[in-house]
């Protein structure tokens, strides 16, 4: 029997946002999200990708080359830039209490042309641009705003050439170099990092970090991305560039912040991968990579994507109703809220979970999630949650297949150690709950 041991009075560590997103709340063909964001208590969306959506302001939002759309206009004239579009995007997630994680460069190009993901052809004016839109959404520089707006990604994925960068690796090396001590030199007090690396790619990783080491440039955090379908594959991606960090000596954050649910990237397991974002499988995959991040040596997860309207989101439907995908997000900021997570064993394969206490509750977020569609067997598991005094309330919310998210029971117990067998579906995720009464 599988068995999940729980100690409540031991304190292992604070719980990370690994509930983070890519993108943020949208009003959508008259529907909007915002109540369902604010609930799971999102705490940062990332703005990569956001210009593909209308609902953000489309192909006028967030990008470089959108804010600030001529290059070669006065990098110092408030007239330069356009950031209505932006302006309501960011200023939306912050509406929800979620932070603005803002990614410095321009969206992934599939077109067959390629307009803006090239080398900028001065590397210091655009760390300028980069400068102002910093200068405008937290201190108010051209009617902007004072967001407390820590994060600022430079690029993304510049190791996808053809799609996300066209010109050598030493030049988005030097771009690197020259923004982030541009803007640490300006914002002490912000974090700048990157490169929002996509796959393993080692040598890439290695040539960055040494280049970054040998020329002192500015790194708060290191950010990559990781595709798959079982926690395994992040596990070993996580201590790989875990491992890297160590090796060129870096004290910085370790941020991954695009990841989802793909067994290949073409082909009937591409259209496959696509199809379970949405449904139960998708959910209790994203729930067992949550509950993964929280125990590694990592300090954000930022799932992709919550951008409306597309196969990637698999919260909100086109009508902005929550789907399986939603729930793991809300369950774990009960936790978040909690603030410290607890003791957590797993005996057994396949399940992964995860405690907290505070606020005058303990929580309890436990996953069954298997691959192998062949598999349809249910689970039993055997929970000894100790530590416990008084009497306590114990609520159970369970999401699976039929199920999502309601509460299915409630006990009283007043034993200091708690003890129930549990059944649980294949792919489904409980939660427990525990207050005194």
């Amino acid at each position: 029997m599988n068995t999940v041991k729980f100690n409540t009075e031991k304190i292992v560590g604070k719980i990370k946002p690994m509930h983070a997103v890519n993108n943020g709340p949208a009003n959508h063909y008259g529907t909007n999200n915002f109540e369902l964001f604010r609930a799971a208590g999102i705490p940062f969306a990332r703005n990569h990708d956001a210009s593909f959506s209308a609902s953000y302001g489309g192909s006028h939002t967030v990008d470089i080359s959108a804010v600030f759309p001529n290059f070669d206009a006065d990098v110092n004239d408030p007239a330069s830039y356009d950031f209505p579009c932006t302006d309501k995007y960011v200023s939306e997630c912050f509406s929800v209490g979620a932070k603005v994680f803002y990614r410095l460069g321009n969206r992934i190009e599939h077109e067959v042309k390629k307009y803006h993901i090239y080398a900028p052809k001065d590397p210091f004016k655009w760390a300028q641009i980069c400068e102002h839109i910093i200068r405008h959404y937290t201190e108010g520089w051209a009617d902007g705003f004072n967001y407390d707006l820590t994060y600022w990604e430079i690029w993304n994925e510049p190791d996808l050439h053809g799609k996300c960068w066209i010109g050598t690796n030493e030049q988005f090396f030097e771009l690197y170099d020259i923004t982030a001590k541009h803007l640490k030199k300006c914002f002490p007090n912000i974090k700048v990092g990157g490169p929002a690396v996509t796959g393993p790619q080692k040598v890439y990783n290695e040539n960055f970090l040494a280049y970054v080491k040998e020329h002192g440039s500015p790194m708060d955090f290191f950010s990559y991305h990781c595709y798959g379908t079982c926690p395994e594959d992040y596990e070993r991606r996580i201590n790989a560039v875990n491992e890297l960090i160590h090796k060129y000596g870096f004290d910085c954050e370790k941020i991954l912040n695009e990841w989802n649910y793909v067994k290949a990237w073409s082909g009937d397991d591409f259209v496959y991968s696509l199809n379970q974002h949405s449904n139960i499988k998708g959910a209790s995959f994203v729930a067992s990579v949550i509950a993964l991040g929280q125990k590694s040596e990592l300090d954000m997860l930022m799932y992709y994507d919550a951008r409306p309207g597309t196969r990637w989101n698999g919260m909100f439907d086109m009508e902005s109703k929550p789907l399986k995908g939603y729930y793991p997000f809300y369950f774990f900021n009960k936790l978040y809220e909690m603030k410290n997570e607890t003791e957590s064993t797993v005996e057994g394969e396949k399940i992964h979970a995860v405690s907290a206490s505070g606020n005058g509750k303990k929580g309890f977020f436990i996953v069954n999630y298997n691959d192998d569609d062949s598999v349809t067997d249910k689970v039993t598991l055997k929970a000894e949650i100790s530590g416990l005094s008084g009497t306590s309330k114990v609520s159970y919310y369970m999401l699976d297949g039929e199920t999502s998210g309601k509460l299915i029971r409630e006990e009283i117990t007043s034993a200091n150690t708690y003890s129930p067998i549990l059944t649980v579906e294949k792919n489904s995720l409980l939660y427990i709950e525990i207050e005194n009464v």
